[in-house]
């Protein structure tokens, strides 16, 4: 019995998920969560042995909220991947090793590889870490996409990772998705600001209401002149991403390129009567 239920999220991913499921034999009880695939999806999970629920995507974050709450899970753990990440051996004992000794963990964060022309994005890549295995009830997410992960409870960390593999369709798929992406992004924005006190560079520092405070950061953030050519100076440069060889500076200008869209689309919404 592996102690470990997994959730895997698809739309559309009869190219990845074979190499996805490939990754979770060890585990018992495994269900994709699909968005309605027109593809044969559903073909290769059923294939696998996989169970399958369905429901219309709408965000991010009920989506997953809405999975979590009625997906009937066979194990007091979850790991959740999308279709084009790939558990390593190591990640497998570390979290089958975690579960049974997690204490009062109620989740773990996991490290996470991105890869790009077959090269790991070892500097350039901003997030190494994800909070993927969890006991479901005490998880929530919100935001409309990129969504923060909100735990009830202590969370503890495993050093193993997790490959992901962003560009396995292309890189024209990348843009289709993150146009999608920069359109829900430039929503949120507008969303936080509708209802909250104007923007105050001070209470981006001093605000003691920690919510009032991370607003104001964001705001300061979203509002940085040349913003897309910060991110790049801030991958390229100072997170090293120059040492990730060529695909450390594609990526790096994608980054960029994915804020520029965000930054038009907000000035868009902001410009309508």
């Amino acid at each position: 019995m592996s102690g470990i239920s997994i959730l895997i999220l698809t739309k559309n991913e009869q190219q990845d998920l074979p190499g996805c499921l490939d990754t979770m034999t060890w585990s018992d009880d495994v269900h994709v969560f699909d968005s309605m695939s027109t593809d044969r999806t559903l073909e290769v999970a059923q294939r696998y042995g996989a169970k399958v629920t369905q429901r219309v995507y709408d965000n991010e974050s009920t989506h997953k909220n809405w999975g979590l709450a009625h997906i009937p899970f066979k194990h007091d753990w979850v790991y959740q991947s999308d279709a084009d990440e790939r558990l390593t051996p190591e990640l497998i004992a570390a979290m089958q090793h975690a579960v049974r000794h997690a204490g009062d963990c109620v989740a773990f964060r996991v490290q996470r590889r991105d890869y790009l022309f077959g090269t790991w994005l070892k500097h350039v890549t901003p997030s190494p870490f994800n909070i993927r295995l969890f006991k479901p009830a005490s998880i929530r997410y919100e935001r409309l996409t990129n969504p923060v992960t909100r735990v009830d409870g202590p969370v503890g960390e495993l050093k193993a990772h997790f490959n992901h593999l962003p560009f396995s369709k292309g890189i024209g798929f990348w843009f289709e998705k993150h146009n999608w992406y920069s359109t829900l992004e430039a929503r949120q924005i507008m969303e936080n600001r509708q209802g909250q006190s104007g923007f105050s560079v001070v209470s981006a520092f001093t605000a003691r209401d920690p919510n009032v405070r991370r607003f104001h950061q964001k705001e300061l953030y979203y509002r940085l002149p040349f913003r897309p050519l910060v991110m790049f100076l801030l991958l390229y440069v100072g997170k090293r991403g120059f040492l990730d060889g060529r695909s450390g500076f594609i990526y790096a200008v994608l980054r960029a390129i994915y804020e520029h869209m965000i930054a038009l689309k907000v000035r868009e919404y902001s410009d309508k009567p």
